[in-house]
């Protein structure tokens, strides 16, 4: 578990209009756009003629969006989305590296084991107390995690109503490969690390190293 940069922890994202912000950038980033009524929405504004279409973007225009589709895809400020670039351009592989810690956060761990509904919910959860690591109760969402780290929630919150859901979910969500569920405990294990495949995202990470790399 990686502790370097949790001297301050990480402030509350202020993010806006989901809808508008997806629109703008071409994707449904967030959970609440990946739904029907999204893409009905989606629709109306292409027939109204506000979809933007048409409009010639520069490579640097190209590059911005696909950085924000990124950093709003994992709820994560611009300071400490840059703190992850620059350390991902200091190795042999950038991309994976840049993948491999956003998908290492724990509110993504959360949110990708079923434990909370959404990254929004995760960073909730984690931040006011409810999240265990190894047995320890920890107050962060943006701790990195590493294989063998257990995380599960506190025997209290699991028996609120708040995490009525949990143990339904965690039966049906998709987890990745590199994430253990022990259902019966409510529990995920790191087991591996997560691989970049660029054609499962809404984003290309290659595409935004080179956004930070110019």
């Amino acid at each position: 578990m990686d502790r370097s940069h949790l001297s301050q922890g990480e402030p509350n994202m202020k993010i806006g209009p989901k809808y508008k912000i997806a629109r703008r950038l071409g994707a449904p980033i967030f959970e609440k756009t990946q739904t029907p009524k999204y893409a009905l929405s989606l629709a109306r504004k292409e027939r109204s003629g506000g979809s933007g279409r048409g409009k010639q973007k520069s490579e640097y225009g190209r590059e911005l969006i696909e950085k924000q589709k990124a950093r709003f895809s994992y709820g994560v400020s611009e300071k400490q989305f840059r703190n992850y670039v620059d350390k991902a351009l200091r190795t042999q592989h950038p991309v994976q590296a840049l993948f491999t810690t956003l998908e290492s956060r724990l509110d993504n761990i959360l949110f990708r084991a079923g434990l909370a509904k959404t990254r929004a919910q995760a960073r909730q959860t984690a931040g006011h107390g409810h999240t265990l690591i190894n047995s320890k109760r920890v107050t962060i969402p943006s701790i990195i995690l590493s294989k063998g780290d257990v995380v599960g929630l506190r025997s209290g919150s699991l028996a609120s109503p708040l995490f009525g859901e949990v143990a339904e979910r965690m039966k049906t969500i998709a987890v990745p490969s590199w994430l253990k569920i022990d259902l019966e405990n409510k529990q995920v294990t790191v087991d591996g690390e997560p691989v970049y495949v660029p054609q499962e995202h809404v984003f290309d990470l290659g595409v935004v190293i080179e956004f930070y790399n110019r």
